[in-house]
């Protein structure tokens, strides 16, 4: 009989993971023909050198130690390395790859709660509640937030491997548990909360607090304290980097950010109920209504007190809410994390606790057995069903940027950097006057913004008005001295109108500012060149392979200024390393058969000139056939 049970059992855990992973890939299978986002894509991914890299000793070492835009995500961008590597820039790898650490974790859910609780189908319910909600679309479509996917798919295999500790506490599945949690510190410093979230589980519903007698408290700090150790580490490292970054400046003032959580709290709980317009981005109200914080204050202290009041005999909604509350208050905005007022990543974790909430809190206010049995499951599936409905058309949105973005502007009032990020898309495509239609919007919102400026800027540049150009990188960095991409591109605009000198001395404070700008030093080298400095052109060259090793231009620029020094070995050594990893390089070709042929080596100097010939360039061919030679 007790084979025959646990068979059953089996049966419906089976039958459920494939449902799960049915209705997960359908909501969001559509992501694998999806784009990048012009949104901090290009910081993680199409602009990052390191991580177009591969994975490399250098590359390991950069992904532990950089705090690149603020960010101490290692494992992050480890796995942005690996993709990499598997799918180069093809956008839907990546995406594939959000989508199975996402579904994993929705697996590993379940099995989590029906681990403790043995409730096959609310289990269920609180893994497909995470799974589709459309609140959720954002982590999961977006391939720059898989610091959110990767490090929840960690926060679940530690939870997994604690219940595994409980069940029999043993040092090797203690250590079981740390490492899974350092893993997932290593994804995403956020989760942090995670021993607390332990805590809320021993009470229920592992209810070991009622198998344990003296001091609770004390129990609980002493089994967990290498866990708080751990979320302290990484707290401080990754203030640090924010820090250092300019990541942690205010831009609202306390009694603002107070207000803006208190309220936004609210619209996460409104949003989970009615998950209606959302958008990648929601810009911090210029004014809050004292009647909402006034609102939100109430709401959140009733339902704390009520869950407090019934813990003992609703243990799973006390649970529940402190689990949404513990695990949000972070990402509030109470700690300054950014000029957004909410953001639908921040529920991805949270929701959770809401999740519980409805799965067990329902049935414990229906007392009546028929309408468990005949409304509660009816009603459960027509709600998931809407669930995935909604996910799978807000995931359409994330196709591309237009999509998006115009979206974004759709549903949300004064949203400047929807119109910032659509101007910018504008301007990769060669519709300057709109982009900068765009930014001029984005700057009658928010007046004073960087981003506006920088941006503008590049799209003046774009239409010849260099004057203007210069002026609005100046405006962005007056606005922020340490703003290194103002810098970068007031240096290219000075290049090219000549004025080296000025041009030499942005790139340098972007290098200042961005040691690792393997760009900054490419293009003050070819200040240098111009102002005759040769061997700091050299030494910039150099700098710049050291960083960016496949660095084409930079072994060509560095080879012609060996070559104006006679240096013809090393010209020709740099010439060859660029060939080797550009096979059709025109110039290369051409400048190397200059080399041969000023040396007399005539079979190797025809041989390149012809060559570089049939690539584009027949200057050197035409030059050597003029004198009598590669006829």
């Amino acid at each position: 009989m007790v084979n025959k049970i646990n068979l059953h059992q089996n049966k419906q855990k089976l039958i459920i993971f494939i449902i799960l992973t049915v209705l997960t890939l359908s909501v969001y299978w559509q992501v694998h023909r999806y784009d990048f986002i012009n949104y901090d894509d290009p910081v993680y991914i199409t602009e990052n050198h390191q991580v177009q890299s591969g994975i490399t000793t250098d590359g390991f070492r950069w992904a532990f130690t950089t705090k690149y835009f603020g960010l101490w995500n290692p494992l992050v961008w480890l796995s942005f390395m690996v993709d990499h590597q598997l799918y180069g820039l093809k956008a839907g790898g990546y995406h594939v790859t959000n989508l199975i650490l996402h579904l994993l974790s929705t697996l590993l859910l379940f099995w989590l709660f029906h681990r403790m609780t043995g409730a096959v189908w609310r289990s269920a319910f609180v893994a497909a509640f995470f799974a589709l909600h459309p609140l959720h679309v954002e982590s999961v479509a977006w391939v720059s937030e898989r610091k959110d996917v990767l490090s929840a798919f960690f926060w679940m295999l530690t939870l997994c491997f604690y219940v595994y500790y409980t069940e029999k506490p043993a040092i090797k599945r203690y250590l079981l548990i740390v490492f899974s949690f350092v893993l997932a510190l290593l994804s995403k410093p956020m989760v942090i909360t995670l021993p607390v979230i332990m805590i809320l589980l021993d009470y229920w519903p592992l209810r070991r607090f009622e198998s344990r007698k003296g001091n609770l408290l004390l129990w609980q700090l002493k089994e967990k304290l290498p866990l708080f150790v751990l979320s302290i580490v990484f707290s401080i490292i990754t203030i640090s980097a924010q820090y250092k970054t300019g990541g942690r400046d205010l831009y609202f003032s306390l009694v603002s950010r107070v207000s803006n959580a208190l309220v936004s709290f609210m619209i996460y709980l409104e949003k989970t109920f009615w998950p209606h317009n959302l958008a990648v981005f929601y810009p911090f109200p210029a004014e809050i209504p004292t009647i909402q914080v006034i609102s939100a204050t109430i709401l959140i202290i009733t339902v704390t007190a009520f869950t407090i009041v019934a813990m003992k005999r609703f243990p799973a909604l006390f649970t529940g809410w402190t689990w949404f509350v513990v695990t949000i208050a972070l990402v509030i905005g109470i700690i300054p994390i950014g000029d957004f007022s909410m953001a639908d990543r921040y529920h991805y974790l949270p929701s959770i606790g809401i999740a519980i909430m409805l799965a067990w809190g329902i049935p414990y206010f229906i007392t009546n057995g028929q309408i468990r049995k005949n409304v509660l499951l009816p009603a459960g599936i027509m709600v998931l069903a809407v669930m995935a409905f909604l996910s799978w058309r807000q995931c359409g949105y994330w196709e591309n940027n237009h999509k998006l973005l115009n979206h974004a502007l759709k549903v949300t009032r004064n949203n400047y950097l929807a119109h910032i990020n659509l101007g910018s898309v504008l301007l990769t495509e060669g519709k300057i006057h709109e982009a900068i239609y765009h930014y001029n919007r984005a700057n009658q919102i928010m007046p004073n913004n960087i981003m506006v400026y920088n941006n503008r800027g590049k799209a003046h540049a774009g239409l010849g008005l260099y004057e203007s150009a210069t002026a609005d990188f100046g405006e962005a960095i007056r606005l922020n001295p340490d703003h290194a991409d103002s810098y970068y591109n007031r240096g290219i605009i000075y290049h090219q109108l000549g004025r080296y000198q000025p041009a030499v001395q942005d790139f340098t404070e972007t290098i200042r500012l961005q040691p690792e700008n393997s760009l900054a030093y490419f293009n003050r080298g070819n200040a240098y060149i111009n102002l005759g400095q040769y061997q700091q052109a050299i030494d910039d060259f150099s700098k710049s392979i050291s960083l960016k090793p496949d660095y084409v231009d930079a072994y060509n620029n560095r080879a012609f200024v060996y070559l104006s020094q006679k240096r013809y070995q090393e010209a020709v050594g740099d010439y060859s390393r660029a060939i080797s990893l550009k096979p059709d390089y025109v110039d290369a070709y051409n400048n190397r058969a200059f080399v041969y042929l000023n040396q007399g080596n005539e079979v190797s100097g025809c041989r390149d000139a012809k060559k570089a010939c049939e690539l584009g360039n027949c200057s050197t061919l035409q030059a050597a056939a003029n004198k009598g030679s590669c006829r």
